[in-house]
């Protein structure tokens, strides 16, 4: 029995399967199978109202999960699956509300990665649907690499958490972030929203829709990896100027206190243990951040400076992951240079 046949049948039977995808690592339950899902909030310890994306495979049926299909969702479907691009609409009755949180509404992609989509057509006949957050521990850092599942869910005897009962390895990710994801559950009186911005942008979204999709509102449905914290390492994280960074690394030094760096302009000579470089170019930034950053973070330094990405719209996605990895750390770094 292949590996992609012996998870499918995983799936089938209510196990949690780790897969890859050209975003990140999904972990996999199936779809319609409320105690699967389940079991995906509690390996992840993931709050029970944080809805989950379901992935679907290429020649699949998304209007079988929704409401109604409107137009604009086919164009975009057309346009951009396979590919990291997510769609929130309203949710068929018969779907059960663990992939949504409760909400009325579900979120729908269909994954490009060869592995990811040989998998979705082998479960139930490629008529299923896998609900799939990132393969991590809620809140922290997303992995792309199958090793980075492992570390998440791993024992401290070497063994991997029993829930898990698979993880299928396909290389590193090529995105290396999470897809964008687009609410189209309120149409008919307010138009796209953009919920969580990615790789593909509101920019090349925008033909599509007649208009640059809307910036989140207060009662937009809560959707994957919007919170204000998220993908964050367990070192506090600040995101610094480049023009600082080599003085705010020396004056943390002075104090006693060490520094990790992610840059991608600024060179750091002497300290290449401590410190990352990335290229200044935002799809190649973010393959490698989410690696960066859990390198630097097994460090176990005081603080991981970033250095400031720019703030075009290439580097939305990039920006936004970095903004909430940083959220819990306001003050971290002050406090730090005061002691």
């Amino acid at each position: 029995m292949s590996d992609i046949v012996q998870a499918a049948r995983l799936l089938e039977q209510g196990g949690l399967v780790a897969f890859p995808t050209e975003t990140v690592y999904g972990l996999g339950a199936d779809a319609e199978n409320a105690q699967a899902v389940a079991k995906i909030y509690q390996a992840k310890g993931r709050p029970a109202d944080h809805p989950v994306i379901v992935h679907l495979a290429q020649a699949s049926d998304p209007g079988y999960w929704v409401t109604s299909l409107p137009s604009i969702a086919q164009n975009l479907i057309d346009a951009f699956w396979p590919g990291p691009l997510t769609l929130i609409m309203p949710r068929a009755a018969h779907i059960p509300d663990a992939v949504s949180g409760g909400q009325n509404t579900v979120g729908l992609r269909c994954p490009s990665h060869p592995i990811a989509q040989a998998l979705l057509k082998e479960f139930k006949a490629g008529k299923g649907g896998v609900a799939a957050p990132s393969a991590n521990k809620f809140g922290q850092i997303s992995p792309t690499t199958a090793a980075h599942v492992r570390a998440e869910f791993c024992l401290p005897d070497g063994s991997i958490e029993p829930l898990l009962e698979m993880i299928l390895d396909g290389g590193q990710s090529d995105v290396g972030i999470e897809s964008t994801i687009l609410d189209l559950s309120r149409l008919d009186y307010l138009g796209p929203v953009l919920l969580r911005p990615g790789h593909i942008s509101a920019e090349q979204l925008a033909p599509f829709l007649g208009q640059l999709p809307h910036a989140p509102d207060a009662a937009a449905p809560r959707a994957s990896g919007t919170l204000a914290a998220h993908y964050a390492p367990r070192t506090p994280l600040v995101l610094i100027e480049g023009d600082q960074l080599l003085a705010t690394k020396a004056a943390l030094r002075q104090v006693g206190k060490t520094a990790a760096v992610l840059s991608h302009t600024v060179l750091v000579h002497g300290d290449e243990v401590h410190c990352l470089h990335l290229p200044a170019n935002s799809a190649a930034y973010a393959h490698g951040l989410y690696s960066a950053l859990r390198q630097l973070d097994q460090l176990q330094s005081d603080i991981i400076l970033v250095e400031m990405p720019p703030q075009s719209h290439a580097w939305h996605g990039v920006n936004d992951r970095l903004k909430r990895a940083a959220h819990d750390s306001v003050g971290k770094l002050a406090a730090l240079l005061l002691n």
